[in-house]
């Protein structure tokens, strides 16, 4: 059914909409936007800003700084370490173009379905050295440094280096190693760095106490050794930081690693991490009144984001009112669509089958999902479309297609699955970072979060992404697990241009949530004129209907999250739509962006009230 929306529907009301959508989100936000001339830094803790404003002020670019930020927050564990994974979104001042940033490990020698299943596993684990893909954050850094960066390895880790050697640890941080210090004592090499009180009543670290990695240091003094030592030859810049990469995936890091994840059962060889590459790609975009939004391909699941862009671009959202029933329930809807397709159709472009992206991205592929969308009631039965006829295909899969279920929950209890609850809002952070030049950086690093397991001396947190591997075909046939395969991941940079010129940046902490708030975050600036900073800390709804990326990718066709001040009328209108609803004090996520003002020449940075997320401009 069409969901056939007019002005003249919604003008009786339309004023009365205008004054609630105003109250909803022009009282005083609770942080202040961050204004910059010369740059801005923002990422998921102070201290790590405060890396990032180190670098800025040293005289490096947004890559140098962002680069310092990563190095801080992986060490940091700011849900995320170095085993994890990196991807980037970058603008070029040079070359007026955006580039992607792929560096997501891949599934080692060994791991495939029959593996896991002869283990007695329907999935691979979400912790351990099982779930991890090989590390790709220190390669990412690495490569975004040497191609686009001006600073060194060595100045650009020397924030982290630091920290290593030890740093006062957050209460936040302290509080998650406590409690999962029964799992962390599994594996001895995490017992070593996160039980340093092992034997007494407390074992883990104390918020504000001195957190020290010893390990950790010395694994990023040999980076910037090996840098050294290639500059003290002769070499240039590029490939001094290029001769630390080799050092970590080739030489005596890449030889403990690997001794140590197969000491504890793990299967990462070297010759898996020394084919492992990173990839320096071109990003998907769609233009949604004359912006150009840009996301990472089909290994990530932001193209989803897009997809939605696509449908909603064609109904009137502000003549709806911002967070109107009929608002959320569209914004629902074309979500649930989008995200129906994210979880058949996405998966890693560089292994067979080849995904339709052109198909689903297409304008017409968007309006014919737009037909299926229902104006009345919640469709908990969305499935996949075919996006292969808008490519001039015949669809391979659509006997899967036709058949497919999203697995829902055997209950219609609001009593919340904590298994797919937490994979809806998994770990990790963002990095964002803009300067004068015209530089500008959005990343969503991840993986490695606590509780990891850290691969022997080396200090490096293991992944744990082979999770977002299916292992059924006929759930998808472009995400299965296979050796040398990429997971498709929830992680999801955006960057969006106006007039060839960067418009805004952003990202946000979570898994299956994130596109979620970010399409939401987008609307309420271009849509409702909000600020960067309202618009971060603005109310949010967050549907589980799409499966969960993580566990056992369960879904909850129906449940939805709002913010505890959605008015009751609209809380009514919702479940007669068949919603159930639950509600939090904050559901926008910890998002971080970055607003170009063209008209001054300033840059606005939005640091959400969410988490612990904060930014330093100058």
């Amino acid at each position: 059914m069409h969901l056939l929306i007019s002005n003249r529907l919604f003008c009786p009301c339309f004023f009365f909409l205008v004054l609630i959508w105003t109250q909803c989100y022009t009282q005083p936000t609770q942080k202040p936007v961050i204004h910059g001339r010369n740059w801005v830094a923002i990422t998921g803790k102070p201290l790590a800003a405060t890396a990032g404003a180190m670098v800025f002020q040293q005289g490096g670019n947004a890559i140098d700084a962002a680069c310092a930020m990563l190095a801080a927050t992986c060490t940091m564990w700011d849900v995320l370490s170095w085993g994890g994974e990196t991807q980037a979104l970058i603008y070029n001042p040079n070359t007026g173009k955006v580039i992607g940033i792929n560096a997501l490990g891949v599934a080692p020698t060994g791991a495939t379905p029959s593996f896991f299943r002869d283990k007695g596993m329907t999935v691979p684990p979400a912790y351990g050295p099982l779930a991890a893909v090989t590390p790709g954050t220190p390669g990412g850094l690495m490569v975004m440094l040497a191609e686009y960066g001006t600073m060194s390895l060595s100045q650009v880790l020397a924030p982290a280096i630091q920290m290593a050697e030890g740093y006062p640890l957050e209460e936040s941080t302290a509080a998650i190693m406590e409690k999962n210090k029964n799992m962390l004592r599994k594996w001895p090499y995490s017992r070593k760095v996160f039980l340093p009180h092992e034997g007494q009543k407390r074992e883990t670290p104390r918020g504000g106490e001195i957190f020290r990695q010893a390990d950790l240091k010395s694994t990023l003094l040999k980076l910037t050794e090996a840098e050294a030592l290639s500059l003290k030859a002769g070499k240039s810049r590029k490939q001094a930081i290029m001769a630390a990469y080799d050092r970590f995936y080739k030489g005596d890091i890449a030889l403990e690693l690997t001794r140590s994840v197969q000491e504890q059962g793990g299967l990462i060889t070297m010759e898996d991490l020394a084919q492992w590459k990173v990839l320096v790609e071109e990003p998907l975009r769609v233009n949604y009144k004359g912006i150009e939004v840009y996301k990472l391909a089909q290994w990530t699941q932001g193209p989803a984001m897009l997809q939605a862009l696509n449908i909603l671009e064609n109904l009137p959202l502000q003549d709806m009112g911002y967070n109107s029933s009929i608002y959320i329930h569209t914004i629902c809807q074309a979500m649930h669509l989008a995200f129906a397709d994210r979880d058949f159709y996405y998966g890693d472009p560089y292994k067979a089958p080849d995904e339709p992206i052109q198909g689903l991205l297409s304008k017409e592929y968007a309006k014919q999902r737009l037909s299926l969308l229902n104006k009345e009631k919640n469709d908990t039965l969305v499935r996949p479309g075919d996006p292969y006829p808008f490519e001039g295909k015949i669809n391979p899969y659509i006997k899967w297609v036709e058949s497919y279920s999203n697995n829902p929950l055997q209950n219609d209890t609001l009593e919340p699955h904590l298994d797919h609850r937490t994979g809806f809002f998994q770990g990790t952070t963002t990095v964002q970072a803009a300067d004068s030049s015209g530089w500008v950086v959005s990343m969503t690093p991840s993986g490695g979060w606590l509780p990891a397991c850290v691969a022997g001396n080396t200090g490096v947190g293991l992944s744990q992404r082979m999770q977002s591997f299916g292992m059924d075909a006929s759930h998808n046939p472009f995400n299965v697990l296979a050796p040398g395969q990429r997971p498709r991941v929830t992680l999801t940079p955006t960057l969006a241009m106006k007039e060839g010129k960067p418009f805004l940046t952003f990202a946000v902490q979570g898994g299956d949530s994130q596109d979620q708030n970010l399409l939401q975050f987008f609307l309420n600036i271009v849509e409702f004129g909000m600020n960067v900073q309202e618009a971060a800390e603005a109310a949010n709804v967050n549907s589980y209907q799409m499966r969960s990326s993580f566990g056992t990718h369960l879904s909850e066709p129906g449940r939805l999250l709002l913010r505890d001040d959605i008015p009751e009328w609209t809380r009514k209108e919702l479940r007669k739509k068949g919603y159930l609803l639950e509600f939090e004090p904050r559901t926008s996520g910890p998002i971080n962006a970055i607003f170009f003002d063209r008209k001054h020449g300033t840059m606005w940075g939005g640091s959400s009230n969410f988490g612990e997320d904060y930014g330093i401009g100058w």
